[in-house]
């Protein structure tokens, strides 16, 4: 194997180990090993030896499993170097880490372990429903799960977490990032600290504390163990695990930030920076890594593969994704060659890649602009959506105005073919009404302001656009009525997203209307205010059975699911022809489509003969605060109408009633009707 081609890191065999760390600007570095029972002692160190690859590689006999270890890293003075030594850095491709008073040092792993013939489920991406989570937040109140395992990886991976999701339908699980992390200095010295974790230390090392206190006492070697027992119990249940990776900056925020690893080894290597060695910002955490150059590439894809082969995850969520395509100039491209690399690569390409198609530097916003074989978080979408079932309905109530019309809300329901190209279809588009930042769906349908106060920067934090109302009361309230309209609001929601086309998200807990008190930037927040509660009343029960019923509507109609999209008076193979009416079941005319008033429409969708089975639905959606009434559509291939599930109740529980085309039907305020259509 060529020097170029030999992987970085570590690397333990039965005479000790070696490690292999590039850096293009060091002059000289050293190994240091450390007591294999006393990380703060070392033992042992070795002068590394540089390559013509910028490699540097050195070994110890010393260096065995559950050793501690760190390079030293010298070389030139200046604004864009930070060498210093004495100084111990973790190695970028450690495997585990353990903490040494205030700083960290690497630990060599064993990474055996047997996955007893479990093999990883192959769930097609019409089939996926991706469930957002915080593996500690997930199972921290379940009482169904043993004291030690809750809030930890055996916690989601013990039978009662994984009953719970099967039994709601749900096929992938979203982990928020798990890679081991470490909170700002900003939220320590304000005696806070990250919760949702997108400030990563190592891309290779699982964050020990969402291990059991058992495999947190037996080291990373345990904690790396008990990951892949969990992945291994989710996929023998048949749930894919995607990971939320933050790539585009590290733990080592600003240039006065702590140096703990990159930036002592190679600064200008890894950094963006300008002429004078200041720091390129377009993730808004301090620093960006710098994809115009080969080395933080490399450590991507290796990243990548890592946890892809050796933990079996099955797809990845990129946060801030823009910055991943963003070259030597600093502008985005779709084909920059890490995104050409993650999608063609042999093993990433079979995987479910997720973008967050966005940054916080120059044009980055970049929503429908990545490549075939990637799949984006629709902020159009969740937008639209929210618009159109709040934001319209406050302002009738308020002003007695008209909304914005049904036109973008039908393009956004089948598929925002206006956003993503014929070529990448409707799966291009991963829907969603809320995600961990933000508004949970119960405080959209609750709240018309952020209540951030208890994030220490006086409410200043998290978007004022929220696209909420709070119908007519802010905060929690003892209204009957309004009560009611925010459920049938949190049903209309939930109603949409699930039979939408594209990729459906739901963010863990709005299945059964979790709230955050308003706080739509919970960040910080490690407590019962952003952890699943498992006590719950009435109405959050029935709110799950209305989830659990949506998400077996979308299992059984596959015209729910198109993967291409169709075009007018053409049959396109595995797309869904579609057909639009108005109130009255005549066909949509310009002016309907134009008109803000227009606020009823209904949706008869067929699959073509690619799908499982044929399969024909029709969706009734009336967005007005009035009862009012239909004309079910007349079609040559149509003889009657079975109604499935109407948002106006809280569950049908089994009332299924026929009705025939021409039928007038009356349809309640606010809501939503799917029927499926028979010859």
């Amino acid at each position: 194997m060529a020097a170029a081609d030999a992987p970085l890191g570590p690397a333990v065999d039965a005479d000790g180990g070696g490690v292999r760390v590039w850096s293009g600007s060091a002059q000289s570095m050293r190994l240091a090993v450390y007591d294999h029972t006393d990380p703060t002692w070392v033992v042992e160190t070795v002068d590394m030896t540089r390559d013509h690859d910028d490699v540097w590689h050195a070994r110890s006999d010393r260096l065995t499993d559950g050793t501690a270890y760190a390079v030293q890293a010298s070389g030139p003075a200046g604004p864009a170097h930070h060498f210093e030594p004495r100084r111990p850095l973790l190695d970028p491709y450690g495997r585990g880490l353990v903490r040494v008073g205030s700083s960290w040092r690497s630990v060599a792993v064993d990474e055996s372990f047997d996955w007893q013939g479990v093999e990883a489920p192959r769930t097609a991406l019409d089939h996926t429903v991706v469930y957002e989570l915080h593996v500690r937040g997930f199972s921290k109140l379940n009482a169904a799960v043993p004291a030690e395992r809750r809030g930890t990886y055996a916690g989601l991976g013990h039978p009662a977490s994984i009953a719970a999701l099967t039994d709601l339908g749900i096929t992938a699980v979203e982990l928020l990032p798990i890679h081991v992390y470490t909170s700002e200095q900003r939220l320590v010295k304000q005696g806070l600290e990250n919760y949702w974790g997108y400030n990563t230390l190592s891309f290779f090392a699982p964050h020990a504390r969402y291990a059991t206190a058992t495999a947190q006492s037996g080291g990373p070697t345990a904690v790396l163990r008990e990951v892949k027992e969990m992945v291994r119990s989710l996929h023998a249940a048949g749930i894919q695990v995607f990971l939320d990776v933050v790539y585009n900056h590290t733990a080592e925020e600003g240039p006065a930030g702590p140096v703990t690893s990159f930036r002592g080894i190679d600064n200008l290597g890894y950094y963006r920076q300008d002429a004078n060695g200041r720091y390129i910002d377009s993730t808004g955490c301090g620093n960006t890594l710098d994809f115009g150059r080969p080395a933080p590439i490399r450590l991507v894809l290796d990243s990548l593969r890592y946890w892809a082969e050796q933990v079996h995850i099955d797809g990845f969520r990129f946060d801030l994704a823009a910055t991943l395509g963003r070259g030597a100039d600093g502008s985005f491209d779709p084909r920059h060659p890490l995104l050409e690399a993650i999608r063609t690569d042999d093993v990433l390409s079979t995987h479910t890649l997720i973008a967050e198609p966005w940054d916080v530097g120059p044009d980055g916003w970049k929503t429908g602009a990545f490549a075939p074989g990637w799949t984006e978080w629709n902020d159009r979408y969740r937008d639209r959506m929210r618009d159109f079932w709040l934001v319209d309905i406050a302002r009738a109530r308020r002003a007695g105005g008209a909304g914005s019309g049904i036109g973008r809300f039908a393009t956004r329901l089948a598929g925002s073919s206006n956003t993503f190209s014929p070529e990448r279809g409707p799966l291009a588009s991963l829907n969603f009404i809320t995600a961990h930042d933000g508004f949970t769906l119960a405080d959209l349908t609750a709240y018309d302001r952020k209540h951030n106060e208890g994030n220490g920067e006086s409410n200043r934090d998290g978007s004022d656009n929220n696209f909420s109302f709070n119908h007519g009361v802010e905060g929690p309230t003892n209204d009957a009525a309004v009560l009611a309209a925010r459920r049938r609001a949190m049903r209309n929601l939930l109603g949409t997203l699930l039979l939408s086309a594209g990729v459906p998200m739901l963010t863990a807990g709005d299945e059964f209307g979790r709230s955050q008190r308003g706080n739509n930037n919970a960040y910080c927040h490690d407590s019962e205010l952003t952890w699943l509660s498992w006590d719950r009343a009435d109405w959050q029960q029935e709110l799950h059975a209305v989830t659990r019923t949506l998400l077996r509507l979308r299992r059984d109609n596959p015209a729910l699911r198109p993967v291409r999209f169709g075009r007018f008076g053409e049959t396109v193979p595995s797309a869904s022809q579609v057909d639009w009416y108005n109130d009255d079941g005549l066909s949509m005319s310009e002016d309907d489509w134009r008109s803000p008033d227009e606020r009823t429409l209904q949706y008869l969708a067929a699959s073509t003969p690619e799908f499982e089975e044929f399969n024909r639905i029709l969706l009734v959606i009336h967005a007005v605060e009035a009862d009012s009434s239909v004309t079910l559509p007349e079609h040559a291939e149509v003889a009657g109408y079975m109604l499935l599930w109407d948002s106006a109740d809280d569950d049908l529980r089994g009332r299924e009633r026929e009705f025939a085309p021409g039928q007038e039907l009356p349809v309640a305020a606010a809501s939503m009707q799917l029927f499926r259509a028979h010859e």
